[in-house]
């Protein structure tokens, strides 16, 4: 049997069974519905002073014309997805999710994954922009050590770091790394705001300490009321971390040695950044336009952990600054 939403006629019969005292139990017998389809009936949609029927039916109707309306696969949604795959490197549960949000248009993501395979047999090359060929990003632990913090003077342990910045309750506090290209010659410098999740990068012509603290420095002055704290990895070429927070007054933190979860954000979206700079791949003449053009993609990609919103989007709203004005404009 189709289910059918109640009618006004029943809701009025609600409302006057709960004056008389009814149970939910001798209405839905009534009524020829389940107790629970009574229960949500009355939990939705009552209102400051009780269940009345008129302001319940309205709730009803107007919660009804919200929802998301199931759609078929248009050429405008394929238009869509192909925009998405092309554009940031999307996975499907970010397209749909995205699709969601921007058009109230709810597509499940095993329908892209479809299109997509179709696309393939009939020759299309939309597949190469999936990220399932890439192989995860795992950074090589080793049992804790206090050997790794050796080398960074006046290293504030990350116990210290306040629960401010722990329950993700402002914007500006940062995760930092570097992703190292082969045989260690040449870095990418790697920063990640904690609550919008922008992601801020450069290439670097080596690993040294001050080549990463110039770097820094570069992304974040231009933000520098929005910088609380950063929180590195135990590399030595954070070692002039203090000249970096002198310059940007914000506090710097470390991780645990070996403790990569601690810095989670930051480890994750360096797995992502791998995409476009593989391991195997020299970062020794590596352009700063590639590595600026990595990181808008990154920006621009919708996350599920922010409602379907892209970090750029978030960010602006915090702070008021458009960063891709920011990402965009670092000198190259």
């Amino acid at each position: 049997m189709k289910h059918k939403h109640l009618s006004l006629e029943e809701r009025y019969y609600i409302e006057t069974a709960l004056k008389k005292g009814d149970s939910q139990n001798m209405i839905a017998k009534a009524l020829n519905r389940s107790q629970g389809t009574i229960s949500k009936e009355i939990s939705r949609n009552k209102g400051e002073r009780g269940y009345r029927y008129k302001q319940a039916d309205r709730f009803a109707n107007a919660r009804h014309k919200e929802k998301p309306k199931n759609i078929k696969m248009t050429d405008e949604i394929k238009l869509f997805i192909k925009e998405q795959l092309e554009s940031n490197q999307g996975s499907p549960e970010q397209i749909v999710g995205r699709l969601k949000k921007v058009q109230n248009l709810s597509l499940h993501y095993e329908s892209v994954y479809r299109y997509i395979i179709q696309d393939k047999r009939d020759g299309g090359e939309l597949y190469l922009h999936l990220r399932h060929k890439q192989k995860p990003y795992r950074k090589r632990y080793g049992s804790a050590s206090t050997n790794s913090a050796k080398g960074i003077p006046d290293r504030v342990d990350i116990d210290e770091r306040p629960e401010i910045i722990n329950n993700r309750q402002r914007v500006g506090d940062w995760e930092g790394d570097t992703v190292i290209g082969a045989k260690h010659k040449g870095a990418i410098v790697t920063l990640d705001e904690r609550v919008s999740k922008l992601r801020l990068a450069l290439p670097m012509v080596g690993k040294f300490a001050t080549h990463t603290k110039e770097a820094i420095i570069e992304l974040l002055e231009p933000i520098k009321p929005f910088v609380k704290s950063i929180t590195f990895d135990n590399g030595k070429e954070f070692a002039m971390h203090k000249d970096m927070a002198s310059s940007l007054e914000c506090d710097t933190y470390f991780a645990k040695p070996y403790h990569s979860w601690e810095r989670g954000q930051n480890e994750n979206a360096n797995g992502l950044l791998r995409q476009y700079f593989p391991k195997g791949m020299s970062f020794v003449d590596i352009a700063r336009k590639e590595v600026i053009e990595a990181v808008h993609k990154l920006n621009s990609r919708p996350r599920k952990c922010l409602n379907y919103a892209t970090p750029y989007e978030v960010f602006r709203e915090l702070t008021g600054i458009d960063a891709i004005i920011l990402v965009k404009g670092i000198r190259l």
